[in-house]
C-alpha cells in the first residue's frame, strides 16, 4: 500500500500565511535599505565616487524587492496517494474441462 514511514512535521510546507509574511518581511527590509543608501549618498556628497556608488546601489533595490516578494517557493512534486486493492481471481483452484 503506502509508505509505512511516518511523515515528519518538519517536512511539511509552510502555510500560505507564513510564506506571505516572510515575503513581506523581505520586501520591507530591502525597501528599508534604500533610504539609508540615499542618506549615505547625501552624507558623502564631497566624495563623488562613494556617493555615486550609494545611488547606483539604491536604484535596483525596488525592482529586486518586488521580484523577491512575488517569488513563491517551488511546489514539491508529490506522488498521488492512490488506493490499490488486491486483485483476486474469482476461483483460485483449477477448472475441470468436459470433452464431448
Amino acid at each position: 500500500m503506502g509508505n509505512p514511514e511516518p511523515v515528519l512535521i518538519t517536512e511539511a510546507a509552510h502555510s500560505f500565511e507564513d510564506q506571505h509574511a516572510a515575503r513581506k518581511r523581505k520586501y520591507m527590509i530591502m525597501m528599508g535599505a534604500r533610504f539609508p543608501c540615499l542618506l549615505l549618498a547625501m552624507v558623502f556628497y564631497r566624495t563623488w565616487w562613494l556617493a555615486l556608488a550609494f545611488i547606483v546601489l539604491s536604484i535596483p533595490l525596488p525592482w529586486m524587492a518586488v521580484l523577491i516578494a512575488n517569488d513563491r517557493p517551488p511546489r514539491k512534486k508529490e506522488e498521488p496517494n492512490r488506493f490499490e486493492r488486491e486483485r483476486r481471481a474469482l476461483e483460485a483452484r483449477g477448472h475441470q474441462v468436459i470433452d464431448g
